[in-house]
């Protein structure tokens, strides 16, 4: 009886040596009963990272598109793999050697369809960003509605569903998890290490890109799914549009008034607020790390980050009454 065939899918563009670090956890992963095959997809590097992946023994293929997307690199993969199971895995992380041969025992429940674990920063210490967005990774542990970027998926799940849309620069992976829910399957989150990621942020502009990469995703998924049945992401747009006004609105208004009244008590008043909202996320979120700076840093971001997200879904919606596709938003310095 011929050993199980794990099909490892490595998507990139332009990842340098963040993707050689990548290939080599594939091929260190301990593998006590199953096979593996790495296929790395490139979405038009200009860095040498096809000749980079041949070097080290992956299958590449090349996606040529006017329009590249992470569904589109996903797809190419899947689809050119053997195996029943498939292992996506983002150019910028490194697998954890034990993730695989650990989890694949889930999917002897055939109702199971994904299974995925912990993706954490390798370099959170870093920058002040990287140390923040770390906490974002962390979910707790059991079924889950969503997945992300790096993931365990039953291959019939992908035939059956006919895998990512293409089409969506960001937030492909929940759209594809709301399919795979709807046909009764489940979404496995397993309390182990998974991916440590490199997400190499180390200024401003890269932070606020990528929330708004963030509210482009909700605006477009959230729109398709509007007048359905079954609404996704609906409320979270409506949520990040009312939270992005009030910080707005009430800053400016605090400004104003102070300067008006030409005393300091309206911006304090504000200020308290703001700091309020600040201390009362950073409470809610303290399981995440015993870090406490940390955390308080991730109360400041799950509120500014607000702004950005609801500029990303303002830009969606200004794009789609001129008849315009956005393209792909990157945010890494290279």
């Amino acid at each position: 009886m011929s050993a199980r065939l794990v099909s490892v899918v490595v998507i990139g563009r332009n990842e340098g040596g963040r993707l050689e670090r990548c290939l080599a956890s594939v091929a260190a992963m301990q593998q006590p009963n199953f096979d593996i095959e790495t296929i790395y997809v490139d979405s038009g590097s200009s860095d040498g990272s096809v000749a980079l992946a041949q070097q080290l023994g992956a299958r590449v293929i090349a996606v040529n598109s006017p329009r590249p997307t992470a569904a589109l690199g996903r797809n190419a993969g899947w689809q050119a793999a053997a195996g029943e199971i498939v292992l996506f895995l983002d150019g910028d992380t490194v697998l954890h050697p034990e993730f695989v041969a650990e989890s694949l025992v889930a999917f002897d429940n055939s109702a199971v369809a994904v299974v995925w674990g912990h993706r954490r920063e390798t370099l959170a210490t870093h920058s002040l960003y990287n140390r923040v967005l770390d906490l974002d990774w962390i979910y707790p542990p059991g079924e889950t509605v969503f997945c992300g970027g790096d993931a365990l998926f039953r291959r019939s799940t992908l035939e059956a569903t006919g895998g990512y849309d293409g089409t969506l620069i960001a937030g492909e992976e929940p759209e594809l998890c709301r399919r795979i829910l709807a046909l009764g399957q489940r979404i496995l989150h397993v309390d182990r290490p998974m991916t440590g990621h490199d997400l190499g942020i180390t200024r401003f502009a890269q932070y606020w890109r990528r929330a708004a990469r963030a509210g482009h995703a909700y605006a477009e998924v959230s729109a398709r799914f509007a007048h359905t049945t079954e609404p996704f992401w609906l409320q979270e747009s409506r949520r990040n549009v009312m939270q992005a006004l009030v910080l707005m609105v009430s800053s400016l208004a605090g400004v104003a008034a102070s300067l008006w009244l030409q005393r300091a008590w309206p911006l304090l008043v504000v200020g308290l607020a703001l700091i309020s909202l600040v201390l009362r996320t950073a409470w809610k979120a303290r399981w995440r790390s015993t870090d406490r700076l940390a955390v308080l840093l991730y109360g400041i971001h799950s509120q500014f980050q607000q702004i950005p997200i609801f500029v990303g879904q303002v830009g969606f919606w200004r794009n789609r009454r001129r008849g315009r596709r956005a393209g792909l938003v990157e945010y890494k310095l290279w």
